[in-house]
Parts: structure tokens; C-alpha cells; sequence
């Protein structure tokens, strides 16, 4: 199993989530999230000031997922995501050692 964290843009959460429900993502946890990466921040204009903010608006994606549904999960959050611009984000993908299903007490793939 593996767990799938994605950070993108918050105007894309939309075009993901459905990317990611068709291709049979059956869920996800979403987390609205503050950060930056290479771009530093960006420059702003309120009320006529410039300023500058160093902490981005971003929303952070949380799939655990099968072996054999990772490279489909990550394929489908990458193309919806992308904007071709500065700041689309990142995925990190890392191994899931167990998962457990409260109600049901299945484990591994089926708690999925």
C-alpha cells in the first residue's frame, strides 16, 4: 500500500477530486494549508500598499491507496493539477506499512 500526499493549488481541488473519483479513488482527506516552495511567496496590492506574503494559500491531498493503483493516482493528480505555472505543487508518495478499517476490523488493501 502506499500514501499519497499532494499539495496544489485550491482553485484546482475541484478538477482533482473528480479526476481522481473517475478513475476510481474511492477517498481522500483535504486540508486546507498555508506554504511555500520555490517562488517564496508573491507580491500583493491592498488598498493601493504593496506587500509581500511568504506563506501561499495551498490545499494539501491525503490518499492511501493500493501498489497497483499508485502510478493511475499520481498520473491523474499531476495532469488535473497542472497549470504549466510557478507553484502547481508537489506529490510525495510513501510506503503505507498497515491500515486498519475502525467499523469493520479489516486490514491491509480491503480496509481501503
Amino acid at each position: 500500500m502506499k500514501y499519497i500526499i499532494s499539495i496544489i493549488k485550491p482553485f484546482k481541488l475541484e478538477q482533482v477530486r473528480d479526476a481522481l473519483s473517475a478513475a476510481g479513488v474511492a477517498g481522500m482527506t483535504i486540508s486546507e494549508v498555508k506554504g511555500f516552495g520555490r517562488q517564496k511567496g508573491q507580491t500583493e496590492i491592498y488598498r493601493g500598499a504593496e506587500y509581500t506574503t511568504n506563506m501561499l494559500p495551498k490545499v494539501k491531498i491525503e490518499i492511501a491507496t493500493t501498489d497497483a493503483m499508485t502510478a493511475k493516482v499520481v498520473e491523474t493528480i499531476q495532469q488535473a493539477a497542472s497549470t504549466e505555472a510557478i507553484g502547481d505543487g508537489k506529490i510525495f508518495v510513501f510506503d503505507l506499512e498497515s491500515a486498519l478499517r475502525i467499523r469493520t476490523a479489516e486490514t491491509g488493501d480491503q480496509a481501503l
